[in-house]
């Protein structure tokens, strides 16, 4: 039984791996990635490593998707920011 429980979770890793792979945009791809953690974080528990699935639901789950949701939000913003001010200096400039 623990055997049929390992082949699943691994499954389930390969698909949110492949997954977070075929995503392009950074935003959905942060969703998958923290939906890969919580696999990842489920393939170390039924592998009896309850310290290692732990770490994983912190970081892996939560905090690297926040960091990675952040930079995108914040080079949107810096983008967003470079053309208004383009076109403010070619309004001014004619």
């Amino acid at each position: 039984m623990a055997d049929v429980l390992i082949a699943l979770a691994l499954l389930l890793v390969a698909a949110t791996a492949t997954a977070a792979v075929a995503v392009r945009d950074p935003a959905r791809q942060a969703l998958v990635l923290s939906v890969l953690g919580l696999t990842l974080t489920l393939l170390f528990t039924v592998l009896q490593a309850p310290d290692v699935a732990l770490s994983q639901l912190a970081v892996g789950s939560a905090l690297t998707p926040l960091l990675i949701l952040l930079s995108v939000r914040k080079a949107r913003r810096r983008s967003l920011d470079q053309v208004r001010a383009e076109k403010e200096a070619e309004e001014g400039g004619t």
